[in-house]
């Protein structure tokens, strides 16, 4: 597995956002949770909102807003995965 791994939610050539996979465990966890919880937070202030309005361009860019943190945080668990595939305890 290489060192530095690009986020996977911008796609380009030179990459200028990458995991260290070789972070502590723990740093890379800490990360992945911070990301997760911030769009798990933001999501459940909205679904308890007695009302919300919205048109579809705004919804649609609220959703990509909160795609990037989560994607983030995916990437950053699958960095924790490979680790642990393969370096079994």
């Amino acid at each position: 597995m290489n060192r530095y791994m690009p986020l996977t939610g911008h796609d380009c050539t030179i990459p200028a956002l990458l995991i260290d996979t070789q972070a502590p465990l723990d740093v890379l966890h800490d990360a992945a949770v911070h990301r997760i919880q911030a769009v798990t937070q933001l999501l459940e202030n909205l679904a308890f909102r007695e009302q919300l309005s919205s048109d579809a361009v705004v919804l649609q860019d609220f959703a990509h807003l909160l795609a990037i943190p989560l994607r983030d945080g995916c990437d950053l668990l699958n960095a924790i995965s490979r680790r642990l595939n393969t370096n079994p305890s």
